[in-house]
């Protein structure tokens, strides 16, 4: 069963002469340990995708699942709560906060979802350790490369029990060999058991996805084939 299931997505944007179709008719499966890479130009549709898949904006039309709830039916409150629990964000713009270590800033979303201050930083060390840079748990930020302070964005969107990993451009701002460590620490993830949606622009980092969609004009206009079934929640109703 697909962490992710879409089913016919549209979003407009504006109406009558200024109406803007951002996505149309957009259907994706993104399963348990499958790492799933999104390419196309640049007002393709890409970014749009994300952020109906977090649940962070609605579609105009279609049907979206998310580990299992069917998030148009659940209200602002319940898709924040959803949001909390299984979807984990990596952005170009990390927004990680100065002031705390990076073990505190992974700790930070357990500890808004109620998760005691004990076992919250027992799980942020685990994600850290998982990303690859738990022997900087208690280093600042501004003490981190670009490489080492997008491991930390890694571990604090997966920490706790997040089963979707949405990623817009995560290597964007990094050098090679950077890009390079934060695709490792993205397929490893998936390899663990978590499901990933990333936009790219670069062939090389969507060479580590198991499937690459293109969109176009706000269209799925090709995908490459998946090692996954299709049978999702969408699907058995």
């Amino acid at each position: 069963m697909s962490v992710l299931a879409m089913r016919d997505v549209s979003r407009d944007h504006g109406t009558g002469a200024g109406l803007v179709h951002a996505l149309r008719d957009v259907t994706l499966d993104v399963a348990e340990g499958e790492f799933v890479a999104v390419m196309g130009p640049s007002g393709s549709g890409k970014s749009t995708l994300l952020t109906l898949a977090g649940g962070l904006d609605t579609p105009t039309s279609g049907r979206i699942a998310v580990a299992g709830a069917d998030i148009g039916g659940l209200g602002p409150a319940a898709r924040a709560a959803l949001r909390r629990r299984a979807v984990g964000y990596v952005f170009q713009d990390l927004n990680l906060i100065p002031a705390l270590t990076a073990v505190e800033n992974v700790m930070l979303p357990r500890e808004l979802d109620g998760a005691r201050a004990r076992r919250a930083r027992r799980e942020a060390h685990r994600a850290l350790e998982a990303a690859g840079v738990g022997d900087l748990a208690e280093r600042f930020p501004d003490e981190l490369s670009g490489g080492q302070q997008q491991r930390v964005a890694i571990a604090r969107a997966l920490v706790g029990d997040r089963r979707l990993l949405l990623a817009d451009e995560p290597t964007g701002a990094l050098d090679s060999h950077a890009g390079e460590e934060i695709m490792r620490a993205l397929r490893a993830r998936c390899d663990e058991g978590a499901a990933c949606l990333m936009v790219t622009h670069e062939s090389r980092h969507a060479a580590w996805a198991d499937r690459v969609v293109f969109l176009r004009d706000g269209r799925m206009v090709d995908s490459t084939p998946g090692r996954t079934g299709p049978e999702t929640l969408l699907d058995a109703r």
